[in-house]
């Protein structure tokens, strides 16, 4: 039996990821899906109907995610339905019924999950100079015809078929391709030598205007402009530091690279997973060693250069289990002070991104320096201390938080 694509979507592997963040650089408005078409796919980011900024950058952090960090579709659904009602999207398709709703969230993020999965293989297929690529049906309930047609084709790799009929091929297309390096092996992957192209593949059809088996807009392979490029940057992220890779944020433009960083702190998914992440280390669970919570911004480098003398160039904010052991220890706190429990922990991402002050706090015994950022919800004022590790980490990893009570008409 097939696995199932959602398991396989939690899975990424450094090529998809890349595939997907060379969108990032370029968010592109638009009013209908096919305002972006073909290659054009591969270097710029579009949710049809979403035309503002932020809006387009909150919801490609969303998938970006559910991506890298393989946090499933019901996690991007908590996304989604923020981002609507914190940007006041309206008007989108689907929005008028429950049925509705649930058909574009997944189209969104099955498409992108797609394209950017297929565009990683692509990138591997190449690398891996095989001499026939094999065509294999995605295994849908409600197959298109001649995608399964061409279940078992199999081709030679640089075949001109692949360049328009590497799947993805529609929306919702599960279609996939294997690469063997003799006939033999093609049997293998579930090849069939005796499936050939009918004459006319290539041909639009006149009955439907676009070729068969080839949704409007489809006619590429996903990826396929970049795949080079794929390639090479794959290969920064042999060793991922942490659950989300950094390595491919480098090449953004900063501009990019800050409306990233400030949607992925404000994602409702991010702060359930610190949340979680609490929780587990609280109970004694295994954790990952180290748990992102993004890149500085352009804002936080100018402020903390004013207050320390330091640029901190491409660091990122961290947390790990012994930092949360420590903030959720009991404490003797001052008057006013209340314990960090793992829901007002979950804060700790929005007081990251957007702190009302930033100070310095001397050192920690091993010599790196201190930061402390400071925020304020209503009548509960947060702060968190913060350690700067140099050299090749470069991570500004939480120490410790504490909150406390504000009197009436105080500032912090």
């Amino acid at each position: 039996m097939a696995e199932p694509f959602e398991a396989i979507f939690r899975k990424s592997f450094a090529e998809q990821v890349t595939a997907f963040r060379l969108r990032l650089g370029s968010l592109v408005p638009s009013s209908a899906w096919d305002d972006l078409l073909g290659n054009a796919h591969d270097r710029g980011f579009m949710v049809a109907g979403a035309v503002k900024a932020d809006l387009l950058a909150d919801l490609a952090a969303a998938i970006d995610k559910s991506i890298t960090e393989g946090t499933g579709f019901e996690a991007f659904k908590r996304d989604f339905r923020s981002i609507v009602a914190k940007r006041g999207w309206t008007g989108w398709t689907g929005e008028d019924t429950e049925v509705g709703q649930g058909w574009r969230m997944r189209t969104i993020y099955h498409t992108n999950m797609r394209t950017s999965y297929m565009g990683g293989r692509l990138a591997q297929l190449r690398k891996g100079n095989f001499a026939f690529w094999i065509y294999r049906h995605g295994g849908s309930n409600e197959p298109r015809l001649q995608h399964l047609a061409w279940d078992g084709l199999i081709l030679p790799s640089d075949h001109p078929f692949w360049q328009i009929a590497f799947p993805p091929n529609g929306f919702g297309c599960n279609c996939r391709v294997f690469g063997a390096r003799s006939m033999a092996g093609a049997k293998r992957r579930g090849g069939d030598p005796a499936k050939t192209l009918q004459d006319g593949w290539d041909q639009v059809n006149p009955n439907t205007s676009r070729l068969d088996g080839i949704g409007d807009g489809w006619d590429h392979a996903p990826g396929g402009s970049v795949s080079d490029l794929v390639q090479s940057m794959a290969g920064k992220a042999v060793n991922w530091p942490y659950s989300i890779s950094r390595a491919f944020m480098d090449d953004l433009p900063a501009s990019a690279q800050d409306a990233h960083s400030t949607a992925y702190r404000n994602l409702v998914s991010l702060q359930d997973d610190v949340r979680r992440y609490a929780g587990a280390v609280a109970d004694g669970r295994t954790v990952a060693p180290i748990r992102t919570m993004g890149r500085l911004s352009q804002a936080h480098r100018q402020r903390i250069a004013k207050v320390s003398g330091q640029d901190l160039d491409n660091y990122h904010f961290t947390l790990d289990a012994p930092a949360v052991r420590h903030v959720l220890a009991p404490h003797g706190g001052t008057s006013g002070q209340f314990p960090i429990n793992q829901e007002n922990l979950a804060l700790l991402p929005r007081i990251l991104d957007r702190p009302d002050s930033i100070e310095t706090e001397g050192t920690s015994s091993a010599g790196y320096p201190f930061v402390r950022f400071t925020r304020r919800f209503g009548a509960q004022v947060y702060t968190v201390s913060l350690e700067i590790r140099g050299n090749k980490t470069r991570i500004l990893a939480v120490q410790n938080m504490w909150g406390k009570t504000a009197s009436a008409g105080s500032r912090i």
